[in-house]
């Protein structure tokens, strides 16, 4: 099943990304996992530069769930850019996306992802409404 990502967005965050030799499978490109730790690592970038840390004893974001499209192959060597969205904030969660392409080629969209982040207390481990300057980011 491939889900799509929507027209309407915001972006958020922009990285750029080296691909790794060891990023490789035995096949010759990136290996389907390394685009979730892609993925992973622009959307705690991202958390990071809007002044949340990781707070154990508190609260924050986790994802719900996770998809990825993979369009076109990723080989070493290279740069991913990988562009982070938001989307669709509830009363818990928002919609978080992203999309990969080479930093040489950044209009061809190799792969595509997202997940569904909600906002948690952890100690907890219930969902908490978005807080007012969250929603407000995550908004259009």
């Amino acid at each position: 099943m491939r889900i799509e990502i929507p027209e309407k967005k915001k972006l958020v965050f922009e990285t750029l990304i080296p691909i790794r030799w060891g990023d490789m499978d035995a096949m010759g490109h990136l290996n389907n996992g390394t685009y979730f730790r892609y993925l992973e690592t622009a959307r705690i970038d991202w958390i990071r530069s809007i002044g949340i840390e990781p707070t154990p004893g508190g609260e924050g974001m986790v994802i719900v769930n996770a998809f990825c499209n993979f369009y076109r192959q990723l080989e070493y060597p290279g740069n991913v850019l990988l562009k982070m969205y938001v989307s669709d904030p509830g009363r818990t969660t928002f919609e978080s996306w992203g999309t990969m392409a080479r930093e040489e080629a950044p209009d061809v969209i190799c792969a595509a992802g997202g997940a569904t982040t909600i906002w948690v207390d952890f100690p907890k481990q219930k969902a908490l409404p978005l807080p007012d300057w969250l929603r407000t980011l995550v908004s259009e």
